[in-house]
């Protein structure tokens, strides 16, 4: 089953408390190793989230055309104030062809293992010819290493419970979030999310384009890879 709107919504008012500067700014540099050896003008981010990610692009590589979409209209209004180009829109939705499409932090594991063949046949349709799309996905270690347990954190605003669970390739977590950024008093919300376990097998099975780099990292120094990094080519 696929994400709701309202789930990803309630992940976006809490992604700041989430945020892992170091994490983040280490896999970034996985992409940036990848994109500084090709030539390109344009860019779309699919799953952009609050835009960080375009902010870094558009500041190491500009001046180029770089575009965000996401699902959660909250995301995106965070992406806009950041001063990127940013919309709500599934990509099959979208119109316009890029050089590069990129999904990081784990966007392909929020889709369903049925929805694979027909997400990577909108990323086919959207790149150029010889386009890449660079993303990452979850190991199974990292799954049941990093992402699997009880996680409590709060500002002087929000107070955030999150427990999860990993069982046959499906990772689910509950988001119970207490919220008074609006309220003279604390305003319960409570949503799950949902990623899926993928094989490097299964997705290259589920698109005509050519896998061209693997790389597994390490993003919290353990002793097996967290996270690939992969790259297609149209």
């Amino acid at each position: 089953m696929a994400n709701s709107k309202e789930s990803l919504n309630l992940y976006a008012k809490v992604e700041d408390l989430l945020e892992n500067s170091e994490a983040i700014d280490k896999l970034y540099g996985y992409y940036y190793d990848f994109l500084d050896t090709i030539e390109f003008k344009t860019l779309l981010d699919v799953g952009c989230g609050s835009g960080a990610f375009l902010v870094d692009v558009k500041n190491r590589y500009s001046p180029f055309i770089a575009k965000g979409i996401d699902l959660s209209s909250v995301m995106v209004q965070r992406a806009r104030l950041k001063g990127v180009l940013a919309e709500a829109i599934d990509l099959c939705e979208l119109q316009g062809r890029f050089n590069v499409l990129s999904a990081v932090f784990d966007m392909i594991n929020y889709l369903p293992p049925k929805a694979l063949k027909g997400f990577f046949e909108c990323v086919e349709e959207h790149l150029n010819d010889d386009g890449y799309f660079i993303f990452d996905i979850n190991t199974d270690f990292g799954f049941e290493n990093v992402a699997v347990g009880a996680y409590i954190v709060e500002d002087k605003q929000r107070f955030l419970a999150i427990d999860s669970d990993y069982e046959d390739g499906v990772y689910e977590a509950t988001f119970t979030l207490f919220d008074k950024s609006s309220e003279e008093c604390y305003i319960k919300m409570q949503d799950k999310i949902t990623q899926y376990y993928h094989s490097i097998d299964s997705i290259t099975n589920a698109t005509n384009l050519n896998l061209v780099a693997i790389q597994e990292i390490s993003l919290y120094d353990m002793e097996e890879s967290d996270k690939i990094v992969l790259v297609f080519q149209k």
